[in-house]
């Protein structure tokens, strides 16, 4: 950013002016005080997106010698030094994340191991529910009940039951909602 700057040896310097040196002159120096500013800013900022402290301060040395080798492509009408060096090390760390292998598939991990089968009392308590789901939808108006089907046994779009049973989008939300209410009032009085 423009009004970036570091206090260095030399009084206070802008970002900008520091990276210029680097740029034309290859200036060691004014490379330091870049290092020593945004060193520790990089490598917190890499640990928060999840590398470990050794991950992050090899990636910060990544980036700080790509700093060191593209200050000449630094443009300071296009970005502030800091935008610029963030950048490189967010592009950094999704290199890295590349660059990681993907193992495959484990057989024994436990997410993919088939769901054991409902125990049987379980199982009956579904149904009674299924039946009694299905008693309290038959026994509603046929729009809400069909709206209601629509929606959560086919999970269609309201907007597109709107569009299917040819009525405004709001009449589709407000029979919705008295449909539900419905089911919430029966069931309420059944536990």
């Amino acid at each position: 950013m423009p009004g970036e700057v570091i206090e260095g040896r030399a009084g206070v310097m802008p970002h900008a002016a520091l990276m210029l040196r680097v740029a034309r002159e290859r200036d060691r120096s004014a490379f330091a005080e870049l290092f020593g500013h945004f060193g520790p800013r990089v490598k917190s900022y890499l640990m928060r997106l999840g590398s470990d402290a050794s991950g992050a301060e090899d990636l910060l040395q990544e980036v700080m010698l790509a700093v060191w080798r593209r200050a000449a492509t630094y443009d300071p009408s296009q970005a502030g030094v800091a935008t610029w060096i963030f950048t490189i090390a967010r592009n950094k760390r999704i290199d890295a994340l590349r660059r990681m292998p993907r193992g495959g598939l484990d057989p024994n991990d436990p997410a993919l191991q088939p769901e054991p089968p409902p125990a049987p009392d379980h199982e009956a308590e579904a149904m009674r529910w299924e039946g009694a789901i299905a008693e309290a939808v038959a026994a509603m108006p046929r729009e809400q009940a069909e709206i209601l089907r629509l929606a959560y046994y086919e999970d269609i779009s309201h907007s597109d039951i709107a569009t299917r049973i040819g009525v405004p989008l709001g009449t589709v939300k407000s029979r919705l909602r008295l449909a539900m209410a419905r089911l919430r009032t029966r069931f309420a009085e059944q536990e």
